[in-house]
């Protein structure tokens, strides 16, 4: 696989949601199978994760998974991933997921998943990363987070460009349409 192929998703590996985001997961990982472009995700095998894989694989995708060796110790990664990338550690887990995409969505999830949202939406404040960023805002999850990053830049912690780094769509069709929109000739840094 070339660099850059992927459209990665960062989501939560908890099973105890409700099953609106499960089913919002899977859907989301059939279209990016149907578009024909690979699925990155950090290799969970349940919640959400486990969801977008499955959507993946059940139409026919490429699935990759970037997991660090601990949580493959515990067992906790998808059995039947396309491709696995085992890492030493949390930092270049993510390191690699942002290196093979083209663009990142963002589902909702917990501490990993906002900080995950967090890191890449910095990286590309920097420059490090230049691909779309999509928030996911099922159930308008992400609200208050969204709420909070206009908050930052009304306040000048962030430049008001800054507000065009991320999208908010509310349904994965949605999410989808706007990674893929101009993504084709985009650039990563040589950092990452």
């Amino acid at each position: 696989m070339k660099q850059r192929d992927a459209i990665c998703v960062y989501c939560a590996s908890s099973s105890l949601i409700d099953q609106s985001y499960i089913d919002a997961a899977y859907e989301l990982g059939c279209l990016i199978a149907d578009s024909g472009n690979a699925m990155v995700c950090g290799a969970g095998r349940t919640g959400l994760m486990g969801a977008v894989i499955d959507g993946t694989l059940s139409r026919g995708g490429n699935a990759i998974g970037v997991i660090p060796q601990f949580m493959v110790d515990n067992g906790w990664h998808h059995p039947q991933l396309s491709q696995m990338e085992i890492t030493p550690d949390m930092h270049t887990r993510k390191e690699i997921m942002a290196r093979m995409s083209k663009a990142a969505i963002a589902m909702p999830g917990g501490c990993g998943t906002l900080e995950e949202l967090l890191e890449i939406i910095t990286w590309r404040q920097l420059g490090l990363y230049d691909g779309k960023i999509i928030i996911l805002n099922i159930n308008n999850y992400f609200n208050p987070l969204i709420q909070m990053l206009n908050k930052a830049i009304e306040d000048g912690f962030m430049k008001k460009d800054h507000s065009n780094i991320w999208l908010v769509a509310n349904t994965p069709d949605e999410a989808l349409e706007l990674a893929l929109v101009n993504t084709q000739n985009v650039s990563l840094s040589s950092k990452y």
